[in-house]
């Protein structure tokens, strides 16, 4: 029998989640993100009552939650326990958003804004995206977070033009894709490359990571459907929360 497992954080009175789903989702981060192993126990219930600041009956909605969603088992006398069946969230091979593949899962997006400006695009910069260097480019860098649990940090590149007054727009909850499509703008297709590599002190810091744990780095180039580059985007994943499902066919 594995030991129980620390559960941190604090749900927050006030803020716009009820209890109950905050505690969901703190309990669920820490299973996502490993702190909580399959088969691991819970601390009983009194002391999660204290480390969340929330009553017993908030707790106890949100670890029924859990159990509907197939994350905890509950034993008689004995506690609440992770299944061994939890496992990590799979992205798709198909193309969408990270808001599309939040809501699938029935998680909830949300990103930290680093950074949302405009400068010229660098001859390499402009050479991915087939335009004269020199180009205002729009440079949006995210860390992406699922539950609040921090997933990867993503910079996205794209003309200032094919937005208008995108730089002033508030990205922290807003959907980049939505935004493209409401601009006209459709991705159909992203080249994407991984590879596997270690996490440098910045992205160790915004991942909640320690520097040289394994990151998964996607480099993409999205084209609309005349074969045009969009935009070009990395994305460093922390390599224990990013799992890619994807399918080969021989010719």
């Amino acid at each position: 029998m594995n030991d129980s497992r620390e559960v941190s954080g604090a749900v927050l009175p006030g803020y716009p989640e009820p209890l109950w789903v905050q505690a969901v989702q703190v309990i669920r981060g820490e299973i996502d993100s490993g702190v909580l192993a399959p088969g691991s126990r819970l601390p009983p219930e009194r002391e999660l009552c204290q480390r969340l600041g929330i009553s017993r009956v908030t707790l106890r909605k949100a670890l029924g939650s859990l159990v509907e969603a197939g994350v905890l088992s509950p034993s008689h006398g004995r506690g609440w326990y992770v299944t061994r069946t939890a496992r990590k969230k799979e992205w798709p091979s198909t193309l969408e958003s990270f808001s599309e593949t939040a809501s699938r899962m029935g998680l909830t997006p949300h990103s930290l804004v680093l950074r949302a400006d405009t400068s010229p695009a660098t001859i390499d910069e402009a050479e991915q995206l087939a335009i004269a260097p020199g180009t205002p480019l729009f440079r949006l860098e995210r860390v992406r977070l699922l539950d609040r649990v921090p997933i990867g940090l993503d910079l996205t590149l794209l003309r200032q033009a094919l937005v208008p007054g995108i730089e002033t727009m508030d990205f922290r909850e807003r959907s980049l894709y939505a935004t493209l499509s409401a601009a006209g703008v459709e991705p159909v297709r992203a080249d994407s490359t991984i590879e596997a590599t270690k996490a440098d002190e910045r992205a160790a810091e915004h991942l909640d990571l320690a520097p040289g744990d394994p990151v998964l780095v996607m480099r993409q180039v999205a084209l609309n459907a005349q074969q045009e580059p969009l935009f070009i985007s990395t994305i460093q994943y922390a390599g224990d929360r990013y799992r890619l499902r994807t399918s080969f066919v021989r010719p």
